[in-house]
């Protein structure tokens, strides 16, 4: 009873021991050994590895691209414009023994803080040798780039990498959001105005060549008319001159007759004219005999004519 006991104790310790001086290195993990706070060993292929109990010691670390929100910034470009930029990084442990003299005990999180101040530096450094538009512009990835390389040389001394950076957003500050939009709304007012003014003096143009160019038609119109008028009238005359110089009686008659109708022409016209007058000459070649036998009446006196 007393012989199986110490069998199976001496079974547990040695099953103890066996667990302290075995470990694995998984394939997204690097270890190092430490013996005494020394670096013995590093291991970065994956398996199965042995180490000498309660004397070694193995810390692991993440091999893989870890990523990294750094803090939202304030930078002044060239033109003065105030920015706030909020950016993140990807980065890896390449020396995990340089990594661990740097850090010591405080890991990832340590490195996170401290590759956090490194990319503000080189953040605002980039950033302020130019203006808001090329932050804003396509000219980003450029500045991006240029933003990574300068915290490779700095984060170099922590035994990691950094992969690549990227601006997620660029802003104003909040104070100055009212501002910049009362701005950009007084600009488009200005460029509205501009606008309308411009399209006012264009339909002012437009106006002002088509009054000129009705005056300019009407004017050649009238003219066509006038010329055309003269023609019939002169026309009109030789056609009269013709026919007077082949009947004057009958154009003397034509005439008259055209006279009595303009002259009688309306519903209440009235005038007062003598009947002896050369206007009636042959209305009263038509009366003449009665005219005779009225005696006084016809000689002396004036007629009335009504329509």
């Amino acid at each position: 009873m007393r012989a199986s006991t110490i069998g199976l104790a001496i079974l547990a310790v040695a099953l103890f021991v066996l667990s302290a001086s075995v470990y694995t290195v998984d394939q997204r993990e690097k270890a190092l050994v430490l013996q005494f706070g020394q670096v013995i060993s590093v291991k970065e292929a994956p398996g199965l590895e042995f180490k000498i109990p309660f004397i070694q010691q193995v810390i692991k670390y993440d091999s893989r691209i870890l990523s990294l929100d750094t803090r939202p910034l304030e930078v002044t470009p060239l033109d003065d414009r105030r920015l706030v930029v909020d950016a993140f990084a990807r980065w890896r442990i390449t020396d995990v023994v340089k990594f661990r003299q740097a850090v010591g005990t405080g890991g990832e999180a340590l490195a996170e803080s401290r590759l956090d101040r490194i990319l503000t530096a080189a953040t605002r450094q980039v950033l302020g040798l130019v203006d808001s538009a090329a932050i804003l512009s396509a000219d980003r990835v450029s500045l991006m780039n240029q933003i990574r390389d300068a915290a490779i040389k700095e984060a170099g001394a922590l035994g990691v990498e950094v992969v690549d950076v990227r601006i997620k957003r660029a802003d104003l500050p909040a104070q100055n959001l009212d501002a910049t939009f009362k701005r950009m709304r007084a600009e488009r007012e200005r460029e509205a105005a501009d606008q309308i003014a411009r399209g006012n003096e264009a339909a002012q143009k437009l106006k002002a060549e088509a009054d000129r160019t009705v005056v300019e038609l009407t004017s050649a119109a009238r003219k066509k008319a006038d010329i055309i008028r003269g023609d019939a009238d002169a026309k009109q005359n030789e056609i009269f001159a013709k026919a007077y110089g082949q009947d004057p009686e009958f154009f003397s008659f034509y005439r008259s007759m055209r006279a009595y109708e303009k002259a009688l022409d309306g519903k209440n016209s009235s005038f007062i004219i003598s009947p002896n007058s050369d206007f009636f000459t042959y209305l009263n070649r038509e009366n003449k005999p009665a005219a005779s036998k009225s005696g006084a009446a016809s000689e002396s006196g004036s007629g009335v004519v009504h329509q």
